[in-house]
């Protein structure tokens, strides 16, 4: 009866041309008496199930076919095959040889790939008067959670900054800037819980924050001037005093230093009977930097506000560090003026109180004390610095560092600011000062306003509103932006108001323009909030909000415009033009912008290598485009920036006449065969 089931099983078998198995495992207990343990070769022995231990052959003498689920024995009988084996070590001795390939192309595409930008080179910076931005407990101040409820809308502008200026406890002298306590938040602004909840909102939406830092003075009301004015312990040296003369209601000071905001830098204090030195106003004495315990004292502060979370400072003020100790008169700009009528800034070259010796190594402590937290990955800890020197560029360029020692990823540029002409070659000249100085391999920032200068639009115009912004966000470098300059905002018209750049946010046509919904705002609303809000600008097609959006996407998403070549092509009283270009890559973008009157303009006569058409990509006057224009004969009206899109296989840089109007800052290639940047062109 066995052999009956079995010769059934094996025509079975035949007909098959092998056993499938479609998922079925027999269940059956194997008796090791069963098989035959006699049989111990190389191969292991089969044992036979209700089947002839003989071969299996089909009825057309077929070999058995290796089948799904067969057991551990009959698999290995199949793989020591000769077509198996050998198509295994074919596998494994290919997989040994690439490894080596794999690994070397690894290390050199590291090798020669650029330098990826940081985040705070990325994205333009976004600064924050936190008193003027957004209300939320309506006592007419704008306050922390205010700027956490706001976030949003820096999101919609695509920028990945904040930047928000002093909250420190102040007695509110100079606008927040003479500090009473560096770890403290002044209670104007929230507490330092809303700070916390602040930090984490913006890092949860992607975001970096900086602060300010303002190691040069503190206020009068600081523990430690309160200290050191009783002489008391390691304050007694904490600040810069010095003997001053008090007889009969009349003070003989230590020599003619003037503050910035005009008239002696010294003031007789009545406690001390000593005279303190100040550069700002009298309620603000300057630290005295050449005691090491003031400095450890600042460092303590930058590793508090990091550990709360901050990415990085703004330091202020550094150039005003260090003061010459042997106190001589410092000269006059007019010699021929009576030394006793001497008041203002302006009236003294200041060679004895500002960038003095020491100075830089001071600063190079603040940057190793960052550096300390930036060890995680992502985690850079940004230092830009207030250095602004007008009459001297080399030396703002100092506080960048050198090529092996770091100072600062880069002195914050005013120079655009403080421009008192605006035109096409005004403008031109101001550019390239900051390029052709700037350090070979550093980074450039712009930035058109600041809390302590009338904004742009007031100071040139609405027309010229849209190519300002234009301007900043297609130069190389990283662009700062303050706020309400994406809406075009202007000064208040009061002759009441000290700070008129500093009126309140206008994010819609609502009371007191939505920055307060209590009965009085600190500083009134521009006029103008009905029309020139965030509200309505969002519904606008052509308005500076979203032209402003649209160029931040362009920088972003364009490889020429935020990591490429920028080349002066033409500059007049009216235009100034320049390109974005980048190796391996053959579309440029060429920005025709108009400081002037309406103006037409021969690119080709320049460039003869331009194609003869060219596509506006952008435009502030938004139906212009995705038009065509003759590159002999471009025209825009007064106040109207373009960029100009094309193809070429010429890129502008390598050409000989060129040569010395080109620059890159963090130089980059593009291969297009492997979609990625390298650094060797």
């Amino acid at each position: 009866m066995v052999e009956e089931e079995s010769k059934s099983f094996s025509v079975e078998l035949s007909e098959k041309g092998g056993v499938e198995n479609k998922g079925f495992v027999q269940n059956e207990t194997l008796n090791e008496k069963e098989c035959n343990a006699s049989n111990q070769e190389e191969t292991p022995g089969t044992c036979s199930i209700g089947i002839n231990s003989a071969p299996i052959h089909t009825l057309d003498s077929e070999v058995l076919k290796p089948f799904a689920g067969m057991p551990k024995e009959v698999l290995l009988k199949f793989s020591h095959q000769a077509r198996y084996r050998v198509t295994r070590e074919i596998l494994f001795w290919l997989m040994i040889a690439s490894t080596p390939v794999l690994v070397g192309a690894t290390i050199a595409i590291i090798a020669v790939s650029p330098k990826c930008l940081g985040w705070w080179q990325a994205s333009p910076i976004y600064q924050i008067y936190p008193r003027s931005f957004r209300d939320t407990n309506n006592d007419g101040n704008g306050d922390l959670k205010g700027i956490q409820e706001k976030l949003d809308h820096i999101m919609y502008l695509n920028i990945k900054t904040v930047w928000i200026t002093s909250f420190y406890k102040s007695p509110l002298k100079d606008f927040g800037y003479g500090v009473e306590d560096f770890q403290a938040v002044d209670p104007m602004f929230g507490t330092m819980k809303d700070f916390e909840n602040l930090v984490g909102a913006i890092h949860e939406k992607g975001l970096k924050v900086i602060m300010d830092l303002i190691p040069n003075h503190t206020s009068d009301k600081h523990s430690w001037f309160q200290l050191s004015r009783n002489r008391t312990g390691k304050y007694t040296d904490y600040y810069i005093w010095h003997d001053c003369v008090h007889t009969a209601g009349r003070i003989t000071l230590p020599n003619n230093w003037v503050s910035v905001y005009g008239n002696s830098s010294w003031q007789y204090d009545e406690v001390r009977k000593q005279c303190y030195f100040h550069q700002f106003g009298k309620e603000q004495p300057d630290l005295n930097f050449r005691n090491s315990a003031v400095q450890d004292e600042i460092h303590d502060i930058i590793k508090f506000w990091l550990g709360k979370g901050i990415d990085g400072f703004s330091v202020n003020a550094v150039k005003f560090l260090l003061e010459a100790t042997h106190l001589r008169n410092e000269p006059q700009v007019n010699k021929s003026q009576n030394p006793e009528s001497i008041s203002a800034y302006s009236e003294l070259y200041h060679d004895y109180t500002t960038t003095q010796v020491g100075t830089h190594d001071i600063v190079r402590s603040f940057r190793q004390t960052l550096d300390k937290f930036s060890i995680e990955p992502g985690r850079y800890r940004f230092m830009g610095t207030k250095a602004n020197d007008e009459e001297n560029i080399r030396e703002t360029m100092m506080y960048y560092g050198t090529s092996f020692i770091q100072e600062s990823d880069f002195p914050f540029n005013f120079y655009l600011i403080n421009m008192k002409n605006f035109s096409g070659n005004t403008v031109f000249e101001t550019v390239s000062l900051w390029m052709k100085n700037m350090p070979k391999g550093k980074w450039p920032n712009w930035m058109v306003g600041d809390p302590s200068t009338a904004r742009i639009t007031s100071q040139i115009g609405k027309d010229y509103t849209n190519v300002i912004n234009m301007l900043l966000l297609t130069l190389p470098g990283t662009p700062i932006t303050y706020y309400g300059e994406e809406i075009g905002m202007e000064n208040i018209a009061s002759e009441n108001v000290t700070f008129p750049e500093k009126s309140p946010m206008q994010w819609n046509g609502k009371l007191h323009a939505g920055f307060s919904e209590g009965n009085i705002s600190w500083l009134p609303v521009n006029s103008d909030y009905q029309n020139i809000n965030v509200e309505v600008q969002k519904t606008q097609p052509n308005s500076t909000l979203n032209l402003y959006r649209e160029l931040n996407l362009l920088r972003k998403n364009e490889l020429p415009i935020h990591r490429g070549w920028m080349c002066y092509i033409w500059n007049d009283s009216n235009v100034f033009v320049y390109l974005r270009e980048l190796d391996g890559l053959d579309r440029v973008f060429m920005m025709i912008l108009n400081f002037g009157q309406e103006s037409v303009t021969d690119l080709k006569a320049v460039v003869p290598e331009l194609p003869p058409a060219a596509t506006i990509r952008l435009s502030t006057n938004f139906r212009n485009t995705g038009k065509d224009v003759n590159t002999n004969s471009i025209k825009t009206e007064k106040g109207e920036g373009i960029v100009l899109e094309y193809k070429t296989k010429k890129p502008v840089h390598n050409m000989e006449a060129f040569q010395e109007k080109c620059f890159v800052a963090e130089k980059a290639c593009y291969s297009s065969a492997f979609n990625l940047l390298y650094m060797h062109c």
